[in-house]
């Protein structure tokens, strides 16, 4: 026993008082403990199993173990109050322990468990056999030593979950609430087998709950896990593809160690490189190329072609997708003037729905539009699609400026509607074609004047 107040201590099992040092431990009783005062054991108490004759040990601290001048209750005193006060608070060690002045209880700690040749000497060996461990891995783990400390509730805080460095704790634990189960339980000599049986059941669980809890705590600060954006840039490091596999594998991190789990991806990520090396020495090979010099000419060539490519797909998709704004077509059209140095017809949709021709600047005076003028027909060669086209939706694809793959589809969606209901009206044609009113009105009269569909 190494507390101050005799409360804290075990009672008797003869007189029931609180035990203090020296006291009588009976060797063949127990578990739990059959303990006795000296006043009991001399009278020769028995109780149940219990015997007068059985052996027994003195249970005192009371003798030096480092120091002559300190006994092993006031070393193990001196503990207690290190972890209650904090290293360094030496006034409020010496107020706990109420023996030993602050100058001898610092004086002692840093003697015999900060500089003890012993103590340094076991931890040194413990340092190198740990390091000897891993001492053949490629790849060596460094985990969070010094994490960063937010201020409370801030957002590296609220990144980190409540972490507490100096603690090594979090805000809120896993299984947080988990204690509660055990505030309203007493151990009472009183209690039935199956009562005591119950509460030994409670505590085996709750102490499971406790292992879980640290677990998972291990897994976080063996993993690296505390800091989260320092975590986030060791993967970034990483192509796509072994980005991906570092997301599936995650999971599978709190079965093997750190070491082991990043060695495994590392060696994934060295794999991965040295396939799309030999994949490219194929291509090269393929090529007809025998030396790096001409391969850098192809890799050039390469890119080139790529660029060029990429252009072309853009500017497909971009006829395909683009609103005719007023302004582009203004723009359009006023390129396509300078570009020809004449002033050719301009198409305008009447109210009709066909397309009336203004006169060229021959035959008027040359004035500056006040209305909304159409861009200059699209070019349709080399559009994929165009071959499936006649004359005539060709001609309405350049004056619509659309493209054919586009046409096609809208043509396959009003015919297909216009079969299912016998006949189609406009508003129904603009509410399948989400493009531009006007050109779905040119496209649903074309369709009805080339007998694709019929008008309701």
């Amino acid at each position: 026993m190494n507390s101050d107040d005799p409360f804290d201590n075990p009672p008797c099992r003869g007189c029931s008082s609180y035990l203090m040092e020296p006291y009588i431990k009976c060797a063949e009783c127990g578990p739990p403990p059959f303990l006795l005062c000296l006043q009991c054991f001399t009278r020769g108490f028995e109780y149940k199993k219990h015997q007068s004759d059985h052996t027994y040990e003195i249970m005192t601290s009371d003798f030096p173990v480092l120091d002559p001048s300190w006994t092993a209750q006031e070393e193990m005193a001196l503990l207690e109050a290190v972890m209650d006060c904090g290293f360094g608070n030496w006034q409020d060690v010496a107020n706990q322990m109420c023996t030993k002045t602050k100058e001898e209880c610092e004086k002692h700690y840093m003697k015999h468990f900060i500089n003890n040749p012993l103590f340094a000497s076991t931890l040194l060996n413990l340092k190198q056999a740990e390091e000897a461990k891993t001492a053949d891995t490629a790849i060596p783990f460094q985990s969070t030593d010094d994490p960063p400390r937010p201020a409370f509730d801030s957002l590296l805080s609220r990144d980190m979950a409540g972490y507490m460095p100096a603690r090594a704790d979090f805000i809120e634990e896993f299984d947080n609430y988990a204690e509660w189960d055990l505030r309203d339980i007493d151990f009472v000599e009183d209690d039935s087998d199956i009562l005591h049986a119950l509460k030994i059941a409670v505590v085996d669980i709750y102490h499971s709950r406790l292992k879980e809890r640290q677990r998972r705590k291990k897994i976080i600060r063996d993993h690296g896990l505390i800091n989260l954006k320092k975590f986030q840039l060791m993967e970034r490091r990483y192509p796509k593809e072994v980005q991906d596999l570092y997301e599936t594998m995650r999971r599978f991190a709190r079965i093997v160690g750190p070491v082991e789990h990043d060695k495994f991806i590392e060696s994934y990520a060295l794999e991965f490189e040295l396939r799309r090396e030999i994949k490219r020495l194929q291509e090269y090979r393929t090529a007809g190329i025998t030396n790096f010099c001409s391969a850098r000419a192809y890799d050039h060539l390469k890119k080139t072609r790529e660029e060029e490519r990429l252009k072309r797909t853009m500017l497909s998709e971009v006829l395909q997708y683009i609103q005719d704004s007023s302004a582009c077509q203004q723009w359009l059209r006023r390129q396509a003037d300078i570009d020809s140095g004449l002033s050719p017809s301009v198409p305008v949709a009447s109210n009709s729905g066909d397309t009336a021709h203004l006169p060229t600047k021959k035959n008027v005076p040359c004035q500056k539009p006040k209305g909304r003028r159409s861009a200059p027909p699209l070019n349709l060669t080399g559009l994929p699609g165009t071959e499936k086209l006649n004359e005539k939706e060709k001609e309405l694809c350049q004056m619509v400026r659309l493209v054919p793959g586009a046409y096609l589809e809208y043509k396959s969606a009003l015919v297909n509607e216009c079969n299912k209901q016998g006949s189609l009206r406009l508003a129904q044609a603009r509410a399948l074609i989400k493009i531009d009113v006007n050109k779905t009105r040119k496209i649903y009269d074309f369709l009805i004047r080339e007998g694709y569909i019929t008008k309701a």
